[in-house]
């Protein structure tokens, strides 16, 4: 039994990672963030107030406009080529794969809970959609920096980790405003606001008060009929094109993140464009060089804002505790079972490179994240809450799902280094 105890524990047989060394290696990146998190949490705290509401808004701006922006320009433009684009094809469809696994999960649990009114669809979202962006940029950070990690060397870990999440980045965009925007849309009574007894009504417009008699018989502008079917046919196009435009949520995909993935995607596959701007002997590899600079400082300022966020706590919430319990459950520990199954039938089929086990561990953590669906401290996802009129339950959610991912995230990502290693 000793003997048996102390192979499991200080090494396995075969040359694997001990047990041991894997709690290890899977532990220490998330002490270090919740270590930035808590600094953050108390400089925001009364006791310091360093960084106030405003500062952490202004931080999040900064984080989101410049820093992140170039993080992903500068690692994903030096990574990519347009053999990896061919071979990275998986990345992009397992975001879409873990938006429909975690939706179907999340439509089993609300139909079990059964949330209270109007938070059906809310509740589905929020166990549906992980954050595929900034929690597992942090986190592979955090990992690589670590000379003992088992990926190698830590400026090609760090790099190839954060390309390969950089480059499903902008599906998730397109997710967040097409599938997010369209569930969260405010139930007929026009908001989540539905307090009973009065209830506002999404249908009444201004104009009922408009009685016949003041409706005048004869427009006032009175132009000829040519002109008028010309400004017609001007105005069907126009409506299309706005029509397209909105549907499409153009104005809101354009995002600093979403442009850095495409100029980098673009730039690093040209073999041209690439020497020219991303080798190390390029031209113009000081550019490059900058914004690797500045995109170092993305990991801690974010990690900072993400504390000085929690300080408030979770707020007022309709949800109740028993349907923002079944959130978290479902979310930390049902969808990441139903991603590891995706993945490794994807290994099985051969839809990810042989031998990249970086690839895998990020396909892994995709399905691993805590909510993101309209998370106060993402102003990309922040802004479709304020739209949607959502926002303090996002809140509430994001608070406590992002505390109990403290320990979720550390438990599955000591199984999937020990399946990978």
């Amino acid at each position: 039994m000793k003997r048996m105890l102390s192979q499991v524990l200080m090494g396995t047989e075969g040359g694997g990672q001990s047990l041991l060394s894997t709690i290890k290696i899977a532990v220490l990146p998330i002490a270090k963030v919740f270590t930035m998190c808590f600094l953050g949490f108390l400089m925001a705290s009364k006791f310091f107030n360093i960084l106030p509401s405003s500062g952490r808004k202004l931080l999040n701006g900064l984080v989101f406009t410049l820093l992140l922006p170039c993080l992903i320009f500068s690692q994903l433009g030096q990574a990519i080529t347009l053999e990896k684009m061919i071979e990275w094809w998986f990345i992009p469809v397992n975001v879409v794969l873990t938006t429909i696994s975690g939706s179907l999960i999340g439509l089993l649990i609300a139909t079990i809970v059964r949330p209270p009114y109007p938070f059906f669809k809310f509740t589905v979202v929020h166990i549906g959609i992980g954050n595929i962006g900034n929690v597992p940029l942090v986190l592979i950070a955090a990992l690589c920096r670590d000379q003992a990690n088992p990926f190698g060397d830590s400026d090609k870990c760090s790099q190839d980790g954060t390309a390969y999440i950089s480059f499903g980045q902008w599906v998730g965009a397109i997710i967040l405003y097409t599938y997010v925007f369209q569930m969260l849309a405010p139930p007929p009574e026009g908001t989540f606001d539905v307090e009973s007894g009065h209830l506002p009504l999404k249908s009444q417009q201004s104009n009922e008060s408009v009685t016949p008699e003041q409706v005048p018989l004869l427009s006032q502008n009175s132009e000829p009929l040519v002109s008028n079917v010309s400004n017609k046919g001007k105005a069907r196009i126009k409506e299309l094109l706005m029509f397209i435009y909105d549907k499409l949520k153009l104005k809101q995909l354009v995002q600093p993140p979403i442009i850095a993935s495409v100029l980098a995607i673009v730039l690093g596959c040209v073999p041209f464009l690439k020497r020219l701007i991303f080798t190390s002997d390029a031209p113009l590899y000081f550019f490059t060089d900058s914004c690797m600079i500045l995109g170092e400082a993305m990991i801690p300022c974010i990690l900072l804002a993400l504390g000085g966020n929690l300080v408030d706590g979770p707020g007022s919430s309709k949800l109740g505790a028993r349907t923002t319990a079944a959130i978290i459950f479902g979310r930390l520990v049902l969808v990441p079972p139903a991603g590891l199954g995706i993945v490794t039938l994807a290994d099985k089929l051969g839809f990810i490179p042989a031998g990249d086990k970086m690839f895998k561990f990020v396909l892994l953590l995709q399905h691993t994240m805590p909510t993101s669906v309209l998370s106060g401290n993402d102003i990309l996802h922040s802004a479709v809450a304020n739209l949607r009129g959502c926002g303090k339950e996002s809140a509430a959610i994001l608070f406590w799902v992002h505390i109990f991912a403290i320990i979720s995230m550390a438990g599955w990502i000591v199984l999937y280094i020990h399946l990978l290693f």
